[in-house]
């Protein structure tokens, strides 16, 4: 039975991207979540005003790919101790956010960040919000896979 895990890290063209190489990763799509605003556009998201944060919700298969380890791809991809913002994109829809599915995996990415503040792996104090699932809102279509389409990324870690 296939899972789902909802991360935010920064510009949502990279982080799918990475987590598309990922082996057992089985589907991925790209939008927004944790805000107030219904079905908000990437220019509603934009303007900062939604509350929403840009997210990339992964469907995978637990037989072949855990939890933890989807967790240690979304650490090696962007940096965490930077509140709202990953390399020169501002605003609260770059957060640095998990959103739980179950209890386990808010389990799981407490406990993470927990290990990796105590092994010291990165200099400042993580900032990642560690939140329920909240309702998720597909991106527009030209910005699914948009790494495969149009060649480009914007990961900055």
């Amino acid at each position: 039975m296939m899972k789902v895990a909802t991360f935010g890290a920064g510009c949502f063209w990279g982080v799918e991207d990475a987590f598309r190489r990922v082996e057992g990763v089985v589907a991925t799509e790209v939008g927004y979540s944790g805000g107030t605003t219904e079905n908000p556009t990437y220019e509603d998201v934009c303007t900062a005003l939604t509350g929403h944060a840009e997210v990339v919700r992964v469907e995978y298969d637990p037989a072949k790919v855990s939890y933890e380890q989807l967790l240690e791809v979304f650490w090696d991809i962007h940096d965490p101790t930077t509140l709202n913002r990953q390399g020169p994109d501002v605003g609260d829809q770059y957060r640095s956010v998990i959103f739980f599915h179950d209890d386990g995996q808010r389990d799981a990415a407490e406990a993470s960040i927990a290990r990796l503040q105590a092994a010291g792996r990165f200099r400042r104090p993580i900032v990642t919000q560690v939140v329920p699932a909240s309702k998720f809102f597909r991106a527009e279509e030209y910005h699914q896979q948009y790494n495969e389409k149009y060649g480009r990324s914007c990961s900055f870690f």
